[in-house]
């Protein structure tokens, strides 16, 4: 009898690996994904539901901020039923992450947090989701870009956001992006529904950041990110080529609409009105520009700012505080 076609065993061979691989990595990953749901308190009414991933052997537990709806306890199931409380240990709306903590039922898995900078386009991830806390749901899909950018609740973006093709499902938001390797690279974040499936997950590298941060700030109570501001309301503008090339800033620049009485934008004498190019030498092209470099390194030090005023340009020296509110605010 002939042989069957070469071609059509290469394909069913394909096949039987890219299977291998989804069922390995759920194999691995799975047993640590839970359902995560709110329950009441004087801020929500509750009921808001999806999913985290287990990280850590102590109980932690990473979803997204929009998941735990601002609560302070939430409550998990676990693949096998099995029902917790969790204490909301941290909770990050600028990048949609939040750390908990609860008592892992007897030999629940830890997953291991991957290098999102590994990841190249076209590989391989799987979306894992508990949204009805009996068992893993997933996707499977490729990484469809990555460097991503992804505006947050809180108006901030969300910088090095992970675009895949792998179906997010209902409740499945807060659930982990999983490499062949069964490391998570993601938390799945956001799903565009008119947008063909195009789904996002913050960078598994944003994470351990967002959660060494919170960790290292839980003597003052519940973690936090730091972050700097100078206490100005600010838009991106257009800048004239004649005015960018002449004080080698970009196309852009950001016009202060606002400044906060005795924020150190006042203290350094700046105006509504000026335009914003640099901070410490690096062109500012739009508020986002600005947000991104008022990072925690900045807080109480010395920094630099350009600004056009009628026509000239001036550098003004200020100290950017440390950002409590007005998150819409630099």
């Amino acid at each position: 009898m002939p042989l069957d076609n070469p071609r059509s065993l290469d394909d069913s061979s394909l096949l039987d690996a890219y299977s291998r691989a989804v069922i390995s990595t759920v194999d691995r990953v799975g047993p640590a994904v839970v359902r995560v749901e709110q329950l009441p308190d004087g801020k929500n009414p509750g009921g808001g539901v999806g999913s985290g991933v287990v990280i850590a052997g102590d109980g932690l537990v990473l979803t997204n901020s929009h998941v735990v709806g601002g609560g302070s306890r939430v409550k998990l199931s676990f693949a096998d039923g099995s029902p917790r409380e969790a204490r909301v240990l941290g909770d990050d709306p600028d990048t949609d992450l939040a750390l908990l903590r609860t008592d892992l039922p007897s030999g629940t898995p830890a997953a291991a947090l991957g290098d999102s900078k590994a990841l190249r386009r076209g590989q391989l991830v799987v979306a894992i989701g508990n949204p009805l806390g009996f068992e893993s749901t997933v996707t499977a899909g490729v990484v469809s870009a990555l460097g991503r950018s992804l505006r947050a609740t809180s108006g901030r973006l969300i910088d090095d956001v992970i675009q895949t093709d792998a179906a997010l499902n209902p409740g499945n938001s807060g659930g982990p992006l999983v490499s062949s390797a069964g490391e998570v690279v993601g938390i799945n974040t956001a799903m565009i529904s008119r947008a063909q499936g195009i789904c996002f997950a913050v960078a598994s590298n944003t994470a351990v950041f967002v959660v060494s941060e919170f960790i290292a700030t839980l003597d003052s109570g519940r973690g936090r990110v730091r972050r700097a501001h100078i206490g100005i309301a600010a838009e991106t503008v257009p800048l004239p080529r004649r005015i960018g090339l002449a004080t080698g800033a970009g196309a852009r620049a950001i016009r202060i609409s606002e400044v906060m009485a005795g924020g150190p934008a006042a203290a350094a004498g700046l105006l509504a009105g000026d335009l914003l190019l640099s901070v410490d030498g690096v062109a500012i092209e739009g508020a986002d520009d600005l947000i991104r470099l008022l990072n925690a390194s900045r807080i109480g030090r010395d920094t630099q700012v350009a600004i056009l005023r009628g026509g000239v340009v001036e550098k003004r020296t200020l100290r950017p505080a440390e950002r409590t509110s007005h998150p819409s605010k630099a």
